[in-house]
C-alpha cells in the first residue's frame, strides 16, 4: 500500500470526489484530508441548493448529524479527565439525581459505549425542553442490564454527555465548552451551538432519495415501524424528526450534542488531526495523550441492537467492526475509517464521516448536503476513503 498522503492517492480521491457529482446525486460536498497535522487536500464543489442559485465553496457550513458525537465524546472525556473522575466511576456521583429508576451502578464507560441501556425514553419528552429531558432520563429504567448490551444511543448520547459536563462545571453546555478548549483556540470552523453571526453560511441539507444497500434493509424497517427499540431510539425525546427541522437556525443554535454541530469540513478535520497527533496541536498538548489513547481501544463490538449491525465502540468513539470468528484472519468487516485497526471517528445520517487514523497520520472530513438513505456512510464517502488507502 502507498502512503495514503501520496499524490497519486489524494488523486485518486479527487477523481472519486468529482465522479459523485456526475453519477452518484452530489449536490453540494467538502472533503478535508491532513496529513500530520497539515491539510493536503481540500476539495468542494456543487451547490447549497437545488436551484443552483448558491454555489457551495470549501467555507460551506453544514450541519453533520450524528458527526458531532466524535467532538462531544473528546469533550466528555477531557472534562472528566480534568475533574480527575475515572470512567468506572457511577454517573450519579457526579450527577445525584442519575440515580432514579436503578441506576446507581450505571458508570461513565456505559454511557460512552452505549451499553447502558439508555437509548430510548419510556416518556414522551420533546427535545427542544432540556430539563424535561434531563428529568426524563433520570427517571428511565435502563432498558437492560447496563453492560449487558450494545444499542446506540441516538439521541440520548448527547443529553448524557452535555449533563456531565455542566455537572463537572465546566461550562453551561458541551457546545461551549468545546468552544472555549477547542473552537476558539484553534480557530475551528464548527461549532456545537451556531452563533447567529454564522447563519448565512449554512447549506440547507435535503433529504435522501438513493437506493438504499441490502445491508441497511434491516434497520431501514426497524426505523419505518413502530414500537421497534430502533424506532424508538431515534424518535425519543420527540421532535426534529423531518430534515427540514435542520435548516432552522434555531435547530442550528441550540447545539443538541447528539446531532446539532455545525461546520466545515475543513472544521472537523482539523479537529481530528489534533486527535490523530495524539492530543498535541502547533506544539501544545491540548488533550492528554492518554485520553486520546482510549478512542483507539475497541471495548465493545455486537450486532447493534438499535443499528442492526455489527458496531464497534471505544470510548465515545466508533470504530470498525472486525471478523471475531476464530477461523477468521481478524480482520474489518468493513473499512469506514480505512484498514488500521487504531483508526476511530464517527458517521453522521445521511453520509457525512469524519475520522482520525494515528497509525497514519491522517485525519479525514467529508460534509455534504444531500443526503443518503441508510444508517451508515454510502458508496460516495466509502470511496473516497478506498481512495486514500490504495
Amino acid at each position: 500500500m502507498s502512503s495514503p498522503a501520496s499524490p497519486a492517492n489524494l488523486q485518486a480521491v479527487r477523481a472519486w470526489f468529482e465522479e459523485n457529482f456526475r453519477t452518484r446525486w452530489e449536490m453540494g460536498a467538502s472533503v478535508s484530508i491532513w496529513h500530520h497535522g497539515r491539510e493536503v487536500l481540500s476539495l468542494a464543489h456543487g451547490h447549497c441548493d437545488r436551484a443552483r442559485t448558491r454555489t457551495w465553496d470549501e467555507n460551506t457550513l453544514v450541519p453533520v448529524w450524528s458527526a458531532t458525537k466524535g467532538p462531544a465524546a473528546v469533550c466528555c472525556l477531557l472534562a472528566l479527565e480534568e475533574a480527575g473522575v475515572p470512567l468506572d466511576c457511577p454517573v450519579a456521583e457526579v450527577w445525584p439525581e442519575f440515580v432514579g429508576g436503578g441506576k446507581a451502578h450505571v458508570n461513565f464507560l456505559h454511557l460512552l459505549t452505549h451499553t447502558a441501556g439508555l437509548c430510548a425514553l419510556d416518556q414522551r419528552t420533546p427535545i427542544y425542553n432540556h430539563e424535561a429531558v434531563i428529568e426524563a432520563l433520570e427517571r428511565q429504567h435502563p432498558l437492560w442490564e447496563p453492560g449487558t448490551r450494545q444499542g446506540y444511543h441516538a439521541r440520548t448520547f448527547g443529553f448524557l454527555l452535555d449533563e456531565i459536563v455542566r455537572r463537572l462545571g465546566e461550562a453551561d453546555s458541551l457546545g461551549e465548552y468545546f468552544r472555549e478548549v477547542f473552537g476558539s483556540p484553534m480557530a475551528l470552523d464548527f461549532w456545537i451551538g451556531l452563533p447567529s453571526a454564522q447563519w448565512d453560511r449554512v447549506s440547507p441539507i435535503y433529504p435522501g432519495k438513493i437506493s438504499i444497500a441490502n445491508s441497511d434493509q434491516p434497520f431501514i424497517k426497524a426505523f419505518n415501524t413502530a414500537g421497534t427499540l430502533t424506532q424508538r431510539t431515534f424518535t425519543s425525546p420527540f421532535g426534529l424528526n423531518a430534515v427540514s427541522d435542520f435548516n432552522q437556525n434555531e435547530t442550528w443554535a441550540r447545539g443538541y450534542a447528539s446531532m446539532g454541530g455545525v461546520g466545515s469540513a475543513r472544521g472537523l478535520g482539523q479537529f481530528y488531526a489534533l486527535l490523530a497527533q495524539g492530543g498535541r496541536w502547533n506544539g501544545t498538548q491540548m488533550i492528554p495523550e492518554v485520553v486520546v489513547r482510549r478512542f483507539e481501544q475497541t471495548l465493545t463490538q455486537e450486532n447493534d441492537a438499535v443499528l442492526l449491525t455489527p458496531i464497534a465502540f471505544s470510548t465515545g468513539m466508533m470504530q470498525d467492526p472486525v471478523n471475531d470468528d476464530p477461523e477468521s484472519d481478524g480482520g474489518k468487516l468493513r473499512q469506514l475509517y480505512g484498514p488500521s485497526k487504531l483508526a476511530f471517528g464517527h458517521p453522521g445520517a445521511g453520509g457525512s464521516l469524519a475520522f482520525a487514523d494515528p497509525e497514519n497520520g491522517i485525519a479525514f472530513a467529508y460534509v455534504m448536503n444531500q443526503m443518503e438513505v441508510g444508517a451508515l456512510p454510502g458508496e460516495r464517502v466509502q470511496g473516497l476513503v478506498r481512495a486514500l488507502y490504495a
